[in-house]
């Protein structure tokens, strides 16, 4: 209830936001936050595909296609933002010469979040699953931890890359 006076009141009066990393070099840099929206953005596109091959689609069908969709696309802005953030702020000089191919590899998983923003096709999905594992190899080849693939242990049941933090 309160959550919903605050939203009819923001309406009204236009609270200014603002989201961002703090700038700060407190060091606390994770790619997992890319990988579980990248996660999510599959899973939304599964149950897109389950409200779709219902038949006959009714009325509350067609709202839950909209709000899954408004789901997916902040999953692939939530993709974009995190991978952006450790990109832009923690990559610097020797980690560019660790990982020299990063800057294409951000700029693929921008263009492919903006691909599964643009549809619904789980390929495309999947295709940003991997692009963002790629990106976690190698933030993790950077801060000298190995890493390991497991599948995840929720739907959509995809392989992830997961730091080896044994020791």
């Amino acid at each position: 209830m309160m959550h919903s006076f605050v939203k009819a009141l923001d309406k009204v009066i236009g609270f200014k936001t603002a989201q961002a990393h703090c700038d700060i070099p407190c060091k606390m840099y994770d790619p997992s936050t890319a990988q579980l929206a990248a996660l999510s953005c599959v899973r939304l596109l599964d149950l897109i595909k389950e409200v779709e091959d219902k038949d006959p689609l009714d009325v509350a069908g067609f709202a839950q296609i909209s709000r899954l969709v408004t789901e997916k696309e902040a999953a692939c802005t939530e993709v974009k933002e995190a991978v952006r953030i450790i990109w832009g702020d923690y990559f610097k000089a020797p980690q560019f010469e660790q990982v020299p191919t990063i800057h294409d590899l951000t700029h693929s998983i921008m263009l492919q979040a903006s691909k599964c923003k643009q549809g619904i096709d789980r390929e495309e999905g999947e295709k940003l699953v991997e692009l963002v594992n790629q990106f976690a190899d190698a933030f993790w080849l950077t801060k000298g931890v190995a890493t390991y693939r497991a599948t995840c242990p929720y739907p959509p049941l995809l392989t992830v890359v997961y730091p080896d933090l044994k020791d």
